[in-house]
């Protein structure tokens, strides 16, 4: 709401692109943290960012995000990475505050209001006579929780940031002789031959004895870690849980059909020709009125010769798409067209003609020359249509009050689903091996982080109580109880005996296709010959195009010095065996296209642009000694909790 406020020009929007990508991250981190009422987490220009500021700000931020995306996981937004995320933009805005002011910086009233006028929200207040209206602009900005005062000066702020990286922005460029440089490797294709060793080929290869199997397992038990899991039941409110137990009577169904009948028949349509004159709804008052004085003659001629009107039509109407039919329309319903040419077809009787009818296209001249009744079906073959929409419009009706019964009664009988599911006709569900995260490919219920989230909480686990009722969608309630409780362990040796031993053989099998594979490459080094079949047919690859060869083999690949051709490669793929590639010689691509050539430099041009936005930001962090003071979240750390 009001977003397009906050990107009044493409400066700013590629500013914004630019400082948030994290790698904008200048951070130190010293003793003074837990200092004063409420910490400091970050300093700039000597001036300290608290705790409570940093709240304040996530807070809203957070709020702002909500109402762009309703939907968006309220957990996600409260994410360590998340919230530093804020706290690295509250530095940004800062560093750029103070560099504006130490440039003297300041918008003036002109280029202010030039702004102003390029937010269309703003733009669409503006009168006839050019002038704002206050009152509007006042509630508009009062959507933001802003007085018109607080936002102008918001606006200048902006503005004045938006004028430290603008130069930087405005001015960089790059020569298209830069760009090939740079881009033609980019792009390059090369011809290799490729032999696989696949640890699969060396598996019957691999001796196993028990002792090597009890010290792979002692030197992996992370390995056979088995989670946490439980075996639950769940039940769902939806609208079609409400709807199924909805009952309706053949009278009500009955009743609807009569008061409805005419919906349920469907629209009449009519069929109409006509004649206009057009002329702009802003065009001076002489002009519009000599169209209708035109209008008002072709009129009078068609009166005197009703069956005329197509020839007159064709001869004089200038409606472009309907004057060489005579003016024909065809049949359409209400809705299809303008109010006032709409409200005087369906007033017509068959083969009147209407008099002048003034629309924003001019003036109309309008016979009608056919009316379609729409047939009306029997209450038998709509009966299912009706019994359909009236338990859907009961149950959107009802839902709020069973919703309120459902959450209730979870809450208030919490050792069992069994009362919810009797009493409101509910179905009750069952799953076992269900964890804290979502399993790969779930779906419904057992698929909603928030549901698992309260299903795995202590009180839950403990006591094995229902969760409270989760919404896990549009009009979808679910509540969950564990039934079964499996703590995270570690398997012993004898019951991951078998996957002790296929992971043995794996690694040893691996080891085997590496030695080979590194072995080949170096006989094949000495002597290409040797080679003989074990090569693939030439393959064409770039980055752009794999071939289906690994990323790690096609970067060992891109990587060799063209000089040096023909050039073997080789690369470990760990439990996907080995790879040994010839490289043979590069490709000549065809001709790129200048349109594609324009693109590429456009590419190389934003690149290089960002490059030196970026590097001048981080010119300005060490000038104000920009400090964070609070460590970065550990992402995968976070992950595993």
């Amino acid at each position: 709401m009001f977003e397009s406020i906050r990107k009044h020009s493409k400066i700013a929007m590629l500013v914004m692109f630019l400082l948030i990508i994290p790698s904008f991250v200048l951070v130190g981190i010293d003793s003074t943290y837990f200092s004063g009422s409420s910490p400091v987490v970050a300093r700039v220009d000597g001036h300290d960012i608290t705790q409570a500021e940093w709240d304040n700000f996530h807070r809203s931020e957070s709020d702002r995000m909500r109402a762009q995306q309703p939907g968006i996981d309220g957990a996600m937004l409260d994410s360590p990475e998340v919230r530093y995320a804020t706290l690295e933009r509250m530095v940004r805005d800062r560093v750029l505050q103070a560099a504006a002011n130490k440039m003297h910086l300041q918008p003036s009233n002109a280029r202010l209001a030039s702004a102003l006028q390029q937010i269309p929200e703003i733009a669409a207040l503006r009168r006839p006579d050019g002038s704002l209206d206050a009152d509007a602009y006042r509630q508009l900005v009062a959507t933001q929780g802003m007085t018109p005062e607080g936002f102008e000066a918001s606006m200048r702020r902006e503005l004045a940031v938006n004028q430290v990286l603008g130069a930087i922005v405005s001015t960089s460029f790059a020569t298209k002789a830069q760009a090939q440089v740079t881009l033609g490797p980019l792009f390059q294709q090369r011809e290799i031959r490729v032999a696989r060793f696949d640890p699969k080929d060396f598996a019957s290869k691999v001796a196993v004895t028990d002792a090597d199997l009890q010290a792979y397992y002692q030197a992996h038990t992370d390995r056979f870690k088995q989670p946490e899991e439980a075996a639950v039941e769940y039940v769902v409110l939806d609208l079609d849980a409400v709807r199924a137990g909805i009952v309706l009577n053949e009278d009500d169904l009955r009743t609807y059909y009569k008061e409805n009948l005419a919906q349920i028949a469907g629209k009449e349509e009519r069929r109409a020709r006509h004649i206009l004159i057009a002329v702009d709804k802003n065009a001076p008052a002489a002009e519009r009125a000599a169209a209708k004085a035109r209008a008002e003659a072709l009129l009078q001629e068609v009166r005197k010769a009703p069956a005329t009107f197509a020839e007159v039509a064709k001869k004089n109407s200038q409606d472009p798409g309907s004057a060489n039919t005579g003016g024909d329309l065809g049949f359409f319903a209400r809705g299809a067209m303008v109010k006032p040419f709409e409200d005087t077809v369906f007033g017509l009787q068959k083969n009147a003609i209407s008099d002048v009818v003034e629309t924003d296209f001019g003036y109309h001249i309008i016979q009608l020359t056919d009316v379609k009744e729409p047939p009306v079906p029997s209450f038998e073959e709509k009966r299912a249509e009706i019994e359909e929409q009236l338990k859907q419009q009961q149950a959107q009706r009802k839902f709020a009050e069973v919703a309120e019964n459902f959450t209730n009664m979870v809450y208030e009988q919490s050792d069992s689903l069994t009362p919810v599911v009797e009493k409101l006709k509910l179905k009750l569900h069952t799953a076992t091996g269900v964890t804290r995260t979502p399993v790969p490919g779930a779906q419904g219920a057992l698929a909603n982080p928030k549901l698992l989230a309260a299903l795995f909480s202590t009180e839950s686990v403990q006591d094995k109580r229902n969760t409270e009722a989760v919404e896990i969608g549009t009009s979808q309630l679910a509540s969950a109880r564990i039934t079964n409780y499996q703590p995270a362990r570690t398997l012993s040796f004898d019951e991951a005996r078998d996957k002790v031993r296929a992971l043995y053989i794996a690694s040893k099998a691996a080891e085997l296709a590496r030695a080979e594979g590194q072995a080949r490459r170096a006989a094949w080094s000495d002597n290409a010959a040797a080679a003989g079949g074990a090569l693939s047919q030439p393959l064409v690859v770039s980055r752009q195009s794999a071939q289906g060869q690994p990323p790690a083999l096609l970067e060992q690949v891109m990587s060799v010095d063209q000089g040096a051709l023909p050039a073997w490669v080789g690369v470990d793929l760990g439990e996907d065996g080995y790879r040994v590639a010839q490289v043979t010689r590069l490709v000549e691509g065809a001709p790129v296209p200048a349109e594609t050539a324009a693109q590429r430099h456009q590419q190389y041009l934003q690149w290089w642009t960002n490059s030196e936005a970026l590097a001048y930001y981080e010119l300005l962090k060490q000038r104000f000694k920009a400090q964070i003071k609070v460590p970065r979240p550990d992402a995968s750390r976070t992950a595993e909790g």
